[in-house]
């Protein structure tokens, strides 16, 4: 088996992806590099993040092709109104060093900017061609309906937090009903929680993998869902990646399925969505 992509809204997205957030300066640099040499060409990063300069610099430590690497940015809930999205988009080109990202997200819903608004912005950085895709993140399924019936071109993908504990069940169903890819960020769940739950290291052991490996495959098996890992371990960078030599049946499948809790959720600031809706 190798890497599969998702196509969604005329997009092919590595179905395994690299996340940057909360690395900085070299540390994330080295990390961006090692990620390319270990086989990702899917890197995400924000303009939140801080570090776009760094991921920059990484791609072009790796000496991968810039055309090879699907990347991805996005743009702060305070900054996705018309005008300031694409002057964003264009601050974030520059920190990048490129002239354009593969895909551009609105980073989170704002209940301040009509969606009406930010969706006509995110267009408009389409066709001004500084990104070649375009989607959002951390939006419910009705927001995501209302954002894809507002949006002048494809809406691609829908990033939002995924893992075991949390069933994001209904947020993947209306994706996929809207032919929307999702793309799942903090995939390994919480340090210490998931990974060391003995069903999934029973699993890792029946197929002599690690449990973030285990955890990783149960995503990319599901329809249409992308998963962006970060690490900044050269070691576990590597072995993230390293899952397309096996696969979980379908009995694994629903015993990591049913790990999830009524409260799993990890990531839920004060400017978040009513995730009900």
């Amino acid at each position: 088996m190798t890497m599969h992509n998702v196509e969604a809204g005329g997009a092919s997205i590595p179905s395994l992806g690299f996340g940057t957030w909360a690395a900085r300066g070299n540390e994330c640099a080295q990390a961006v590099a090692w990620a390319l040499e270990s086989g990702y060409r899917h890197i995400d990063t924000a303009a939140v993040y801080a570090n776009e300069e760094s991921v920059g610099d990484g791609i072009r430590a790796s000496r991968v092709p810039r055309d090879d690497i699907f990347l991805t940015t996005k743009v702060g809930p305070d900054d996705i109104d018309e005008g300031k999205l694409e002057r964003s988009a264009e601050a974030s080109l520059k920190r990048l060093g490129f002239d354009h990202v593969d895909l551009l997200l609105i980073h989170w819903p704002s209940p301040r900017i009509p969606l009406k608004r930010s969706m006509a912005a995110l267009a408009k950085a389409k066709r001004q061609g500084l990104t070649r895709h375009v989607g959002v993140s951390n939006f419910t399924p009705a927001l995501l309906a209302e954002a894809v019936a507002l949006s002048e071109e494809p809406v691609v993908t829908n990033q939002c937090e995924y893992h075991p504990r949390l069933d994001q069940s209904r947020v993947i169903g209306a994706c996929l009903e809207k032919g929307v890819s999702f793309t799942s960020y903090c995939p390994l769940g919480r340090a210490g929680d998931i990974l060391a739950d003995p069903k999934v290291t029973a699993i890792a052991e029946r197929h002599g993998k690690t449990p973030a490996q285990v955890l990783l495959r149960w995503q990319i098996q599901q329809q249409g869902v992308i998963a962006i890992p970060k690490s900044a371990n050269r070691q576990r960078i590597a072995e993230n990646i390293a899952i397309f030599d096996f696969a979980l049946d379908d009995a694994q499948m629903r015993t990591l399925f049913g790990l999830a809790l009524p409260q799993g959720r990890i990531v839920s600031p004060a400017w978040a969505p009513d995730w009900e809706k």
